[in-house]
């Protein structure tokens, strides 16, 4: 069975994620250091981590497989779950995979080392759009149904 890992701490797109494993049916598990609502949904599963630094990465690294599904904006957490053979999503549906996860880590490395360099060269990204959501609801969709088919038998 398919079953969907947020790493839920700074996620956009809880509840949309939510609305999917519902229609599929499929257990979520919310992984957080804690601040999070808990769900009424049966399926989704709050799990809260001790303090720590990447102490919900290394919960949701070390359970998810083939046939799972990773919501996660962290790239190094992206890579062991894409190791693992979890398929791996970002917020804004951008999919993460053997091919292009070793280059997004690259270039998340070099935007830190430049950050480093020049401290005022300090600003957050674009603005989470509608049409993000609307992507990351079509990849979700997507991924759902190509991890059913990655489920060991």
């Amino acid at each position: 069975m398919t079953r969907i890992f947020v790493d839920a701490d700074a996620c956009p797109v809880k509840s949309e994620a939510e609305r999917v494993a519902t229609r599929h049916k499929a257990k979520m598990y919310l992984v957080s250091n804690g601040g999070l609502r808990l769900s009424d949904n049966p399926l989704v599963e709050l799990v809260v981590v001790a303090d720590g630094p990447d102490v919900a990465d290394m919960w949701i690294a070390d359970r998810a497989g083939p046939g799972d599904v990773v919501i996660t904006g962290d790239i190094p957490l992206a890579a062991r779950c894409v190791d693992a053979g979890a398929r791996v999503l970002k917020h804004d549906g951008e999919r993460l995979d053997a091919r292009n996860v070793g280059q997004a880590l690259a270039t998340r490395d070099l935007m830190t080392d430049i950050r480093a360099a020049d401290p005022f060269r300090q600003g957050g990204g674009r603005a989470f759009s509608k049409t993000d959501r609307s992507r990351f609801l079509e990849a979700l969709e997507r991924e759902m149904r190509a991890a059913a088919r990655d489920v060991p038998r």
